[in-house]
């Protein structure tokens, strides 16, 4: 797995780092068992704050998709399905208000957006 930063972005450090690493657990990049870079290895690596990569562990142990084995290192957990969906609950909901957002800028109405929605429906099912 690459962590890749940006000092560019409106997201904390610490934050991007503990996305990338749910999203690796979340497409099975990352498996239960997997052991995580160390804390240094990973500040080494990144060229970042011990303190940086620290908090996004802490994040992950606490959200409850890591554990912190004291002087082993950090493990992924088992897979919780509900975090998995509230997950990807929260990535369709901000993609809806994107969509909705964009929808406002051309004055699209309602029954417009959904006939959109439908089609590209119906042509994802069609495959």
């Amino acid at each position: 797995m690459k962590i890749v930063i940006t000092n560019r972005s409106n997201t904390p450090i610490y934050e991007q780092i503990k996305n990338q690493i749910i999203e690796a657990i979340l497409t099975d990049e990352l498996k239960e068992d997997d052991l995580l870079p160390s804390i240094r290895q990973l500040a080494k690596d990144l060229k970042i704050s011990v303190i940086t990569t620290t908090r996004a562990y802490k994040d992950l142990e606490e959200e409850g998709y890591v554990v912190n084995v004291q002087g082993k290192g950090c493990y992924v957990l088992p897979k919780n399905e509900n975090l998995n969906f509230e997950n990807v609950m929260q990535k369709i909901e901000g993609h809806l208000f994107d969509i909705f957002e964009l929808q406002s800028r051309i004055s699209m109405t309602d029954e417009e957006l959904l006939d959109v929605i439908r089609t590209i429906m119906e042509e994802n099912r069609n495959g």
